[in-house]
């Protein structure tokens, strides 16, 4: 510092370096540092000639249903103010990856014909101080600009989680703030009313009509109706995104094979490939495997209540399955406990076959002894089946963590001993169903080592048929007969067509 006769203290000169407006800092618009509490918006041309219509989207009926009437409310917000009805600020579309939240934001933006603003939730986090809030303001402020429009945050759990429940070091101050920010932008967004759910998985029927808009853009041997009907009923959980996949793959499939359409054979490939990929295992490990997988076959077959068999394979699927039993469950909103004791006898059928017919246990039933223990868990001490625990229920929060638990240690005790009373049981009447059925489990287990895939007509041969008959059709009669009522109205309506009068 230089000292003047007026007492006045003045810094040395600096040399500056001018910004040229046409520099690449002053062309990065909103990234600049200048410009980091602007959001970075994507909009979506309203006259772009890719869009995705209401018509694109299957499977969930009644939650597009619900987005329908939020594009009727941007097309005609007159009508609903005159009635003195209050339009919702907005929708949460809850649901695990592939169910369809984007697929039905992109298309709620195709019908609106309004601008659409879309960001990411992790696009309102910084490393500086109070960017997040200034993100939502600035978003909500663009969004005003152009109203009527509509706001899209994909993967809003990146900043919308339940506020005041931060980690064990506390909450997160500047997630907190960028929350509520965007709670106050939206005016009361945070209560009920503005909620729609998406179911987690499509049922058959939502399956069914997913498929049929896939498989119009693949080259069949067969009608696409034919197709959507039995994969709907080979495909139960499966989302949105895995079934595009399974027709996708199927094509894939075709094309390496060098055939000229995609067949059902091609699917069957593409669904086991979406399973897992395969492995090599020693012949040990496949005899192991074969025993390991006809035990669940056989002891599922001679079960009243288990689940139909579709194919049982000892073809390894990644690095945790070596072999699989598919089954075909009805999806039943509603189970018994019958029902669910037969499930469990049929899920340790693995484990009691290598007991009985190899004389060794192996690591191969991990998964099935931890799929036991939690449906065992879930009878005891949520559906309230168990006597000694009583007409309780203790569901397990949905992320599976909880500093203390809901009930006494003495509470926890008595839990933990009627799951193990129950699982040894049911493992005591799997044991002996294999003994009664040990020639029936070394056939299966011989034929597999021969085929590696038996489907239900194998099995039909060796033992005979079910001695079970579902009195309502099952997803394994509609994936051999298809929907008979629709193929017969279809047909019908064939001859309708055909019929001329003279």
């Amino acid at each position: 510092m230089t000292a003047h006769k007026d007492g006045k203290r003045f810094a040395k000169k600096i040399p500056v370096t001018k910004m040229d407006k046409n520099s690449k800092i002053a062309r990065r618009g909103n990234r600049g540092i200048f410009n980091i509490g602007k959001a970075h918006v994507t909009k979506m041309d309203k006259n772009s000639k890719i869009k995705v219509y209401f018509k694109d989207v299957a499977g969930c009926d009644e939650t597009k249903q619900e987005i329908m009437e939020f594009v009727h409310f941007l097309k005609n917000p007159k009508k609903y103010e005159e009635l003195g009805a209050k339009i919702p600020k907005g929708a949460l579309l809850v649901g695990p990856p592939g169910t369809g939240k984007t697929l039905l934001a992109k298309a709620t933006a195709g019908e609106s014909d309004v601008p659409f603003l879309s960001i990411s939730g992790s696009d309102f986090m910084e490393m500086f101080v109070g960017v997040g809030p200034s993100r939502v303001r600035n978003l909500f402020q663009e969004a005003r600009q152009c109203a009527p429009s509509i706001i899209f945050i994909d993967e809003i759990d990146a900043i919308g989680r339940a506020r005041g429940r931060g980690g064990f070091s506390g909450s997160n101050d500047e997630q907190e703030s960028t929350l509520n920010q965007l709670l106050v932008e939206m005016d009361g967004f945070g209560t009920t009313s503005g909620v729609v759910v998406l179911a987690d998985k499509p049922d058959i029927k939502g399956r069914e009509q997913i498929f049929r808009i896939y498989l119009k853009r693949i080259k069949l041997d067969n009608d696409p109706s034919f197709y959507s009907q039995r994969l709907a009923a080979l495909t139960p959980g499966f989302a949105g995104a895995d079934i595009a996949n399974v027709c996708n793959e199927a094509a894939l499939v075709a094309a390496r094979s060098e055939e000229t359409q995609v067949t059902m054979l091609h699917f069957e490939a593409a669904i086991d490939r979406i399973i897992g990929l395969s492995v090599v295992i020693s012949k040990l490990e496949r005899r192991t495997v074969a025993y390991h997988e006809a035990g669940h076959a056989v002891a599922g077959w001679f079960l009243e209540h288990a689940e139909p068999l579709l194919k049982v394979t000892i073809v390894p699927r990644g690095t945790a399955a070596l072999g699989f039993a598919q089954y075909v469950p009805n999806e039943n909103l509603l189970m018994t406990k019958e029902q669910l004791f037969d499930m469990t006898c049929m899920t340790l059928g693995g484990r009691a076959s290598e007991e009985v017919l190899l004389g060794k246990i192996s690591t191969g039933a991990q998964n099935d002894l931890e799929k036991v223990t939690k449906m065992t868990y879930a009878q005891v001490a949520v559906y309230g089946f168990s006597d000694k625990v009583g007409l309780l229920s203790f569901p397990q929060r949905e992320d599976g963590f909880e500093m203390t638990k809901p009930y006494s240690s003495k509470t926890g005790a008595i839990i933990d001993n009627e799951v193990r009373e129950w699982i040894s049981k049911a493992y005591e009447k799997t044991v002996e169903l294999i003994k009664e059925h040990k020639d029936h489990v070394a056939q299966v287990a011989e034929l597999l080592l021969q085929k590696e895939v038996l489907h239900q007509d194998d099995l039909v041969q060796v033992l005979g048929q079910r001695p079970f008959k579902s009195s309502e059709p099952t997803n394994y009669d509609r994936f051999k007969q298809g929907f008979q009522e629709e193929d017969e109205n279809r047909s019908l309506e064939t001859l309708d067509e055909e019929v001329v009068p003279t």
